[in-house]
């Protein structure tokens, strides 16, 4: 969750049809062609499902010199008609000026490969930074970016119209990773839902948006080595401020929602 950009162009992506029944009495849940369903959470519920995510509460910032301390109270993380959401308040806590929330499937969905996507409304605002985006699980071995980043989607709020993907890794990460931008024609992200989403290969991981294919990265890309062929978690946080995005001010408007409909994990059959 670092400072990246380098363009790339943009291709079109079509999927073929297919639905699996989530559970008993659930909606269908739509299965990309040459894809077969793995692990999702489709947040109908009334809380957060702690099998499948642990709260990250704390003021960590990850170098990055955020503003917000992460907590797992209702106020900052929640489960609410058929959402997960996740809402940056401006309050002191912890010894920060903001609170907000990070979630993540460490120790509970480590995976290794497939099309990880997921359709989110984000938030607005100078300061604002929401992230969709996977750790290698071996972090506390191998440190960052040994481990290995991948961003599925980020956004700070000076750039409403761009979203970006990213890798991180030993070489190229930080402001020097590889990453690039999916741009609106018009409006802001943050006007409705998107679907973001990425498909980790062998050798070769693509970026979506709505089904537009914006980013590759491969071996021979990238200006490092390639870290990326063992298991990764998911992580979804809404940070505010930090050397990236810049830092909330009294333009920005709270409290933030970024809402989460589902995040959905597919395998090669």
């Amino acid at each position: 969750m670092r400072m990246r950009w380098m363009t790339v162009a943009l291709a079109a992506l079509v999927f073929g049809s297919g639905t699996v029944q989530a559970q008993s009495g659930a909606a269908p849940v739509p299965v990309p062609s040459g894809w077969a369903l793995d692990w999702h959470d489709e947040f109908d519920g009334t809380a957060l499902d702690r099998g499948k995510w642990v709260p990250e509460p704390g003021g960590q910032d990850n170098g990055n010199n955020e503003q917000q301390f992460y907590t797992d109270r209702p106020e900052n993380v929640r489960v609410a008609g058929g959402m997960l959401v996740l809402e940056a308040r401006r309050e002191a806590y912890g010894g920060k000026e903001f609170t907000s929330a990070r979630i993540k499937t460490a120790g509970l969905q480590e995976r290794t490969y497939g099309r990880y996507e997921a359709r989110i409304q984000i938030p607005r605002g100078q300061g604002i930074w929401p992230a969709f985006w996977m750790l290698g699980a071996d972090i506390k071995t191998v440190g960052w970016p040994r481990c290995g980043e991948i961003d599925i989607m980020e956004n700070i709020g000076k750039e409403p119209n761009l979203v970006h993907g990213t890798l991180h890794g030993p070489g190229y990460s930080g402001e020097h990773a590889f990453g690039g931008p999916s741009q609106l024609a018009s409006g802001a992200y943050a006007d409705g839902f998107h679907v973001y989403a990425v498909e980790w290969e062998p050798k070769a991981i693509r970026w979506y948006r709505d089904g537009i294919l914006y980013h590759t990265a491969t071996p021979a890309l990238v200006k490092g080595a390639w870290v990326f062929e063992h298991p990764f978690y998911v992580i979804l946080n809404l940070a505010v401020g930090g050397y990236w995005p810049g830092y909330a001010d009294a333009t920005t408007v709270l409290p933030q929602q970024m809402r989460v409909d589902w995040v959905r994990v597919y395998k090669r059959p």
